[in-house]
């Protein structure tokens, strides 16, 4: 499974022990990293993609609202 991008490996190795510590405290099962590495890799193909959307959509929303704003220190010829 390829990824559409990569993490850096202290990031990757903080979230692959986040998985594992997640599947021990809530489903009491133990995960080697490799598993909790494809988890990630799972996630990270079929959903992180999703996020990074919706985040571009709110931010597009967000800076359109703020362009707006700048029309409100138009000067207005009488």
């Amino acid at each position: 499974m390829q990824t559409p991008f990569s993490l850096p490996k202290e990031k990757r190795d903080e979230m692959i022990i986040a998985i594992q510590d997640y599947f021990a405290a809530e489903r009491q099962e133990e995960l080697g990293n490799l598993e909790a590495g494809f988890i990630l890799d799972f996630f990270m193909v079929e959903m992180a993609p999703f996020f990074y959307n919706q985040g571009v959509k709110d931010a597009h929303q967000f800076l359109s609202e703020k362009l707006e704003d700048v029309f409100e220190i138009e000067k207005v010829k009488k």
